[in-house]
Formats: C-alpha cells, structure tokens, sequence
C-alpha cells in the first residue's frame, strides 16, 4: 500500500504542497471542506489541514480525530497560525504522558 498525503485548504495556503506530490484540493466553505476529507480519506495516511478550514468543521474533524488513520494534522493558513494545530498538539501530549510537558 503507498502511503499518500493529502492537503485541504484555501488555494493560496496549499498549492505549494503540489511541488512535493502531495494530493491537493482546495476547499474554502463548510460543503467544500467535507468533501475534500471525504474524498482523501479513501487513500491517504495523512491529511494537512488548514485551521481556516477546521474551523468550519468541528464535528466532522472531531470524529476523523477518533480514528486511528488518516492522521489530521492542523496547518496555519497564509493569515498565519490561530493555535488551534498547537493547542491540539498539546492536548495528545497531555493525553499521552499525563501532563503538559510542552
């Protein structure tokens, strides 16, 4: 199995993900974004996202979050980082060791 990283966001924030080889789709509304994650989690491992477009969809990335693959992990945008990836990054650490280590 080729393990395939996919990247969803606004096209400004993720078209340089095209120079790597990464499956790029670009997504600035709720409907937009849903689909793009439907569709890259039928064959990618990991999934970049925007934290514009994660905020659009908490209940969605919530139950993706529970799943073991693909692995959701938040990006900043071109407007820069909302600490949304970061507070995430901090809760599994603290999940993982028992405590803010970060």
């Amino acid at each position: 199995m080729t393990h395939k990283i996919g990247v969803i966001g606004e096209k400004e924030s993720v078209i340089p993900f095209q120079l790597f080889g990464f499956q790029v789709c670009y997504a600035s509304e709720e409907k937009e974004v849903r689909q793009a994650l439907a569709k890259l989690m039928k064959n990618s491992t990991i999934i970049y996202l925007t934290e514009k477009c994660a905020d659009l969809i908490p209940d969605e990335l919530a139950k993706v979050q529970q799943k073991m693959t693909p692995a959701v992990i938040l990006i900043p945008d071109y407007d820069g980082s909302r600490g949304i990836g970061k507070r995430m990054i901090q809760e599994n650490v603290e999940k993982a060791v028992g405590q803010n280590i970060l």
